[in-house]
């Protein structure tokens, strides 16, 4: 492996930096965001900017990490560790295998478990459509898209401004926001609509 490829890169959809771990909760969120989506690398010793810091205590890296996995995710996930020395600096790389058992939950500070989601660079919290869709990811079923008016509605309005919130599609087709949820779920799976995620809000284009 190539480490200074891979740093180059910069932080992604599936790789991480990440300088040391402070915390169980914060590292079971990136484990559960990477396992969730379509697995990725940890590097720990690297800062945020690319600069190899190396890592002090191997041993206990690897122990936070595992017990991460383990107790701080559900289902639990098996990293896999590799080391690797970059000028007498240890970089200690975690891969994350993309899950057969989505979704992952992460545990956070107030002991509350929520789904984690990768979104470019950022391990994003999950909104329901996006927990539905890793749950129906998962179960391989194909999906049957009928077009009605409802999504006739859809892509005209795609179309005109370029991108859609579940409040205006669900005004749009006078639906109940469960019901606009579920068209819009089975057009993310159908590869017809994008998610995006951003911290203030959610939105659908058809690109």
């Amino acid at each position: 492996m190539n480490i200074r490829k891979l740093i180059l890169q910069g932080e992604g959809t599936t790789l991480d930096f990440k300088k040391t771990i402070t915390s169980n909760e914060k590292i079971a969120k990136s484990l559960v965001a990477f396992a969730n989506n379509q697995g990725g690398q940890l590097l720990i010793g690297v800062a945020d900017d690319g600069t190899i810091k190396g890592v002090k205590s191997e041993d206990e890296e690897r122990y936070m990490i595992t017990k991460s996995a383990h107790q701080f995710c559900k289902p639990a996930i098996e990293p896999e560790f590799e080391e690797i020395y970059v000028d007498d600096k240890l970089v200690l790389v975690v891969n994350i295998p993309a899950s057969e058992t989505k979704p992952h939950y992460a545990l956070d500070e107030n002991k509350k478990w929520w789904v984690y989601y990768r979104v470019k660079d950022k391990s994003l919290l999950a909104s329901k459509i996006i927990v539905d869709v890793i749950k129906k990811n998962n179960s391989n079923n194909g999906v049957l898209i009928s077009y009605t008016e409802q999504e006739k509605k859809l892509f005209e309005y795609l179309a005109e401004k370029g991108r859609i919130t579940l409040k205006e599609f669900s005004k749009i087709t006078r639906s109940s926001y469960r019901q606009a949820q579920k068209i819009l779920v089975s057009l993310i799976i159908s590869g017809l609509i994008r998610p995006h995620s951003s911290e203030k809000e959610e939105y659908f284009t058809s690109d």
